[in-house]
């Protein structure tokens, strides 16, 4: 059934709790009201798996096979069972492959996908060409993503990589209070979504940043960024006409474009968040580049296709073909 202008109803949004995740579904909320005033939208608050594994012990946060859509699956089951009628996602943790009876039902405006390299140590140089020149020969970053990991000793292989969970603020502070800890990275959308800031000196600053973190953004050719990175993923029933209408007007058409490109090659490849692939993709006028990046055998495997933006998926396919092993 779809929207009703006269009949005024309510619309429930379910949301993780953390920090970026309530910023990103406030901003959906203020979106919504904004673009339909005699409707209400109310936020759900709602725990994940994956936010209880920020809490659980390192051997059982670490496990070797951690199950798809860790922060996702309550957020469904809410959709499921119509306590909700919308699900915000950061759209590189939503599965590219979806409970019967759910859809993406929009993909918003992309923010920069970049990655940031959060560090302590003062910069003694203006710029650099490699962002490992930052860090010592044998720096430890921590990070949880085997994508960002593998890429980490790309840049140099005497990294040592450890991992570390938390939302943003809490890595930010391990990092700060870890002595044995050098660096992190972190997504440039999430730190600008929250509101830090890097200074002209380097310094990282903003909302409980601590004191004596320095941050570089990094480029996609040196570290390429996860799937649908950047992106906010909307997720509702697959027959809500009424929904639809709504979060059609959250819809952005070339985020939209290239998000489906590179998730078409992360479910071809029969990977997920958790899994060593990157993919980008850009569209100029009617075409599109998709660029993909895989690791296996030990090695870093990279692919580029350009095609009709038309045929995003498709090259995305084709992509991951090209990566397989």
């Amino acid at each position: 059934m779809g929207l009703n202008s006269k009949d005024s109803r309510i619309f429930n949004i379910a949301t993780r709790g953390s920090a970026l995740a309530l910023v990103q579904s406030r901003h959906i909320q203020s979106e919504c009201r904004r673009l339909f005033p005699d409707h209400s939208f109310e936020l759900k608050i709602m725990k994940t798996t994956g936010d209880h594994l920020q809490k659980a012990t390192e051997e059982e946060a670490n496990a070797p096979s951690l199950p798809k859509g860790l922060f996702t699956k309550e957020l469904e089951s809410a959709l499921l069972d119509g306590k909700a009628d919308m699900a915000v996602h950061s759209l590189k943790d939503l599965p590219t492959e979806l409970p019967p009876n759910l859809k993406l039902g929009a993909i918003t405006e992309r923010e920069d996908v970049r990655e940031v390299l959060i560090f302590k140590k003062v910069p003694k140089i203006s710029a650099v060409q490699n962002p490992a020149q930052w860090l010592s020969t044998h720096a430890c970053v921590a990070t949880n993503s085997p994508r960002r990991q593998v890429q980490l000793k790309q840049w140099n292989p005497g990294f040592r990589v450890v991992p570390m969970r938390g939302n943003v603020p809490t890595r930010l502070r391990k990092l700060a209070e870890n002595k044995d800890i050098d660096a992190t990275v972190l997504a440039r959308a999430g730190l600008n979504r929250l509101g830090y800031c890097i200074e002209a000196d380097g310094r990282l600053t903003g909302p409980e940043a601590p004191d004596g973190l320095f941050a570089v953004v990094v480029d996609v050719d040196q570290m390429l960024p996860c799937v649908g990175q950047g992106c906010l993923g909307i997720e509702m029933r697959s027959n809500d006409q009424a929904t639809q209408q709504i979060v059609d007007g959250l819809s952005h058409a070339d985020s939209t474009t290239a998000a489906n490109a590179e998730r078409a090659f992360l479910k071809h490849m029969g990977g997920g968040c958790q899994t060593p692939y990157a993919a980008f993709a850009q569209l100029n006028g009617d075409r599109i580049a998709l660029r993909g990046r895989a690791f296996h055998d030990g090695q870093c495997h990279d692919a580029e296709l350009e095609g009709r933006a038309t045929e995003s998926e498709s090259l995305g396919i084709q992509l991951a073909e090209a990566l397989k092993p």
